[in-house]
Parts: C-alpha cells; sequence; structure tokens
C-alpha cells in the first residue's frame, strides 16, 4: 500500500466540477482530508485491509460532492470512517465514528418544521436541515444500532435519530445513547435541543 505522502502526491482533484456553494474546499484540503481517511481505513484494519485505499480514493475522486460531504462531516467532528460495503450497489458506507455525538451539530432541534415552531429561543438550525445541507442522511434506529455494534458511541452525549413519520406527526423525535452497556431509543418533543445532542450522519460513496 502507498503511503499517505505517495496518496497527496497523486491526488490531480478538479474542483471546477463542485457548484458555488461547495467551492469552499481547496486542493490542500482535499489532500489532507485523503490521507486522514487513509489512515484510518488502514488503522482499522489491523494489517489486513479490508479495503483497498487505491480503490476508495478512486470512487471519491469521480463524486466531488461525496468529497465535499466528507471534508463537511471532519469538519464538524464526525471523524467519518467506511463501516460497510454494499455489493449490490456497488457503494462504499461511511459513517460518522467520533466517540461522541460530533461537536460541529450540537444544539440542534430535529428538522426545519420544529426549528420555525420555535417562538423563542430558537437553536441555530435543525438535524435535519443540516444533513441535507451537508448531502447526508441521518442514521435511522437499525443503523445507529448497528453502529454501536463497532464500539461504544455516545457514551455522555445523544444523537438524533430518522424518526418515523407517524411519531413525527404527533410532534415527537426519537435520539439515541450508550448508557450501562447498553444502546437506548428515546424520545423527546422535535423542537427541543440540547448542547450534548447532534447528530451522525450515513454517506454512500
Amino acid at each position: 500500500m502507498r503511503n499517505n505522502l505517495c496518496v497527496i502526491a497523486d491526488i490531480n482533484y478538479e474542483l471546477k466540477t463542485l457548484d458555488m456553494k461547495r467551492n469552499d474546499i481547496s486542493k490542500d484540503q482535499v489532500a489532507e482530508l485523503f490521507a486522514t481517511l487513509n489512515r484510518r481505513v488502514e488503522i482499522n484494519s489491523n494489517g489486513k485491509p479490508k479495503y483497498k485505499w487505491e480503490d476508495v480514493q478512486d470512487k471519491l475522486q469521480n463524486n466531488p460532492d461525496k468529497v465535499w460531504s466528507l471534508y463537511n462531516m471532519e469538519k464538524t467532528g464526525g471523524e467519518p470512517n467506511i463501516i460497510g460495503y454494499d455489493i449490490k450497489s456497488k457503494e462504499y458506507i461511511f459513517c460518522d465514528c467520533s466517540t461522541e455525538s460530533p461537536k460541529g451539530r450540537r444544539s440542534l432541534c430535529y428538522d426545519d418544521a420544529a426549528l420555525n415552531s420555535r417562538k423563542e429561543n430558537k437553536p441555530k438550525g435543525s438535524a435535519l436541515g443540516m444533513a441535507n445541507e451537508m448531502g447526508i442522511e441521518l442514521l435511522d434506529e437499525e443503523q445507529y444500532f448497528e453502529l454501536q455494534e463497532l464500539g461504544d458511541f455516545d457514551m455522555k452525549t445523544s444523537s438524533w435519530v430518522l424518526t418515523d413519520s407517524e411519531t413525527r406527526n404527533k410532534g415527537g423525535a426519537l435520539f439515541g445513547d450508550h448508557r450501562y452497556g447498553r444502546t437506548f431509543i428515546y424520545h423527546n418533543g422535535a423542537e427541543s435541543y440540547y448542547a450534548s445532542r447532534g447528530f451522525r450522519g450515513i454517506l454512500r460513496v
């Protein structure tokens, strides 16, 4: 496997394919992101790589919008990493793997409808709204439990999870955390927000 310096040197990335909103990422930042992702893949492989970084990099270079999304996952503290590969769609599955809920995505209510319903003391945004801007999706309940099988996450924080329409139509929203060696899914008013609650995202590349 090539070392990180070779990976960075090989990057010939054209940012002009990104729309104007997404031109806030430079080639140097892309190189740094790729090196970080490469290290994570190697660390998790325990000497036996499960995924070839060269294949992952090729996928990313052909999907600049996904690179932008990963950059913002990293920028907001998500520490994205590959947690799986979909054989049918031939997509790598990236997920926020930070130990606690991403620091740059906390103090958010669940969605924009909840945000607009608040008359005062509004938070800076919503989890679904921010996820949409980043081009990622919130983990649903099943995905959240699957993530917890890979380690212990949200032991001091909590994360909003994708909520079913029945619960949401009644004003609620779901979130999860990990306490006492177990993973829990709770409910809360969708308009609520806390400094210790953010959200985790999934991105297919």
